[in-house]
């Protein structure tokens, strides 16, 4: 069997099973992830090296630009991306496994703390000129895609809201050009801080962890008619050590992802 169908089916048993025990390597593991697991990710990294004896070099980002400087030559050997286009586009290109489904997400609001809005007024609020609506950058960072796809439900709710929609949203963060908060702040947070917009359509982990550091603002459920889930998809290099595999691995296994449950992520 072909070395990426064996990673894949590795990777598929092995929820529900411990990881293999692998001596370590001398030099950092090079694990590629969304922005969005950077909290829960280095927590599991941090109980893996502890645990293994394996040091892990997280490198966090837009998935689809992480995904661009993969192409371009650069050493991940783990890739966790928010979504599953970027690790199929690496697999389909060769050199890469195909994509495991290792967590879940979905969108919430985050709004500012005048914003009264509720998932029955959600739609409307979004839709009111007044409110300047954040998302992140469709095609470079999968939240703005889920956003999309939300504006797409939308419009078959109330014809006309895609319309306004695509119009209206302001791309504020993913981008390779998007502003950077100042160091140890988060994204999300510091966008709403400096009140770059009203409201902002971000994965429900990312308002949660926002409304901790800025609590005077509000997290909104979207609506079931309007709802986008986010499935992350993991992906290992072929020919990558047996290290890489194992922490793949390992973020499937019990202990990993009771850490992704508590952080708010779904199961795989």
């Amino acid at each position: 069997m072909h070395r990426a169908s064996l990673t894949a089916v590795a990777l598929a048993m092995l929820i529900g099973c411990a990881a293999p025990e692998v001596a370590p390597m001398k030099e950092p593991l090079q694990v590629y992830a969304a922005g969005s697991l950077r909290e829960v990710l280095t927590e599991i990294a941090r109980d893996h090296e502890a645990r293994t004896g394996q040091k892990i070099a997280l490198t966090f980002g837009a998935s689809g630009l992480l995904r661009e400087r993969i192409e371009k030559g650069e050493g991940a050997m783990v890739f966790a991306s928010a979504d599953t286009q970027h690790p199929q586009r690496l697999a389909a290109a060769g050199g890469w496994a195909p994509h495991t489904v290792f967590v879940r997400n979905s969108l919430c609001a985050l709004t500012q703390a005048n914003v009264n809005a509720t998932p029955q007024t959600l739609l409307t609020t979004l839709l009111n000129p007044a409110v300047k609506l954040g998302t992140s950058t469709p095609k470079a960072d999968p939240s703005g895609d889920y956003a999309w796809a939300l504006f797409r439900k939308a419009d078959q709710v109330r014809a006309g809201a895609y319309a306004a929609l695509d119009a209206k949203a302001l791309k504020l963060t993913g981008g390779p050009d998007s502003p950077k908060p100042p160091a140890g702040q988060g994204t999300y947070a510091w966008v709403m801080d400096q009140g770059q917009a009203d409201v902002f359509l971000t994965y429900c982990t990312n308002a949660v962890a926002s409304q901790k550091e800025v609590p005077r603002l509000k997290v909104v459920q979207v609506p079931v008619e309007l709802q986008v889930g986010a499935s992350y998809g993991l992906t290992v290099r072929q020919g990558a050590p047996a290290q890489a595999e194992a922490f793949a691995q390992a973020l499937l296994a019990p202990p990993a992802q009771a850490t992704f449950a508590r952080y708010g992520f779904g199961k795989p």
